[in-house]
């Protein structure tokens, strides 16, 4: 702990898939090199804030990663713009850097994932949103080691 009681330790990325039922939200370990489900929490604006509120400060987040649906041809619809109001919204609430990643997909990869993994459908339905969160946020950070391993000219 510092003087001013914050950790000093190694800060960590959550990432959030954002649905019009239920919230996905997943966390980089403490290197960022890999993405963990954390919990499918219901978009309820009554408690949703408190529990994100909750979360970052529990699992020291410095970073938030917000899926962003677009479309097939890379275009957005209402989808990306609920992400975006979303985004906005904890703007609000948090001074934590927030970003957008393209989440094309990320569902159904985690659905093969968990299909793959003999997981019930009753159980996938619990777990798929929290899933993709991870997998969203795997992208981001394997995307952001490329490119960090890229050699500047």
């Amino acid at each position: 702990m510092t003087s001013t009681g914050e950790s000093a330790g190694p800060r960590r990325v959550l990432g959030i898939d954002v649905g019009s039922v239920r919230i996905g939200l997943a966390i980089s370990d403490e290197t960022c090199t890999l993405a963990s489900p954390v919990a499918t929490i219901p978009n309820d604006p009554r408690s949703l804030w408190t529990r994100i509120a909750r979360e970052m400060e529990d699992r020291q987040v410095e970073r938030v990663v917000i899926g962003l649906p677009r479309l097939l041809d890379g275009s957005e619809g209402d989808a990306a713009d609920s992400a975006r109001a979303f985004a906005a919204e904890l703007g609000r609430r948090t001074a934590a850097p927030i970003e957008f990643w393209d989440e094309r997909f990320t569902t159904t990869i985690a659905e093969r994932s968990l299909i793959e993994s003999g997981v019930r459908r009753k159980r996938r339905r619990e777990v798929i949103d929290s899933v993709a969160a991870a997998v969203l946020l795997q992208n981001w950070l394997d995307a952001r080691r490329i490119a960090a391993a890229r050699p500047s000219r």
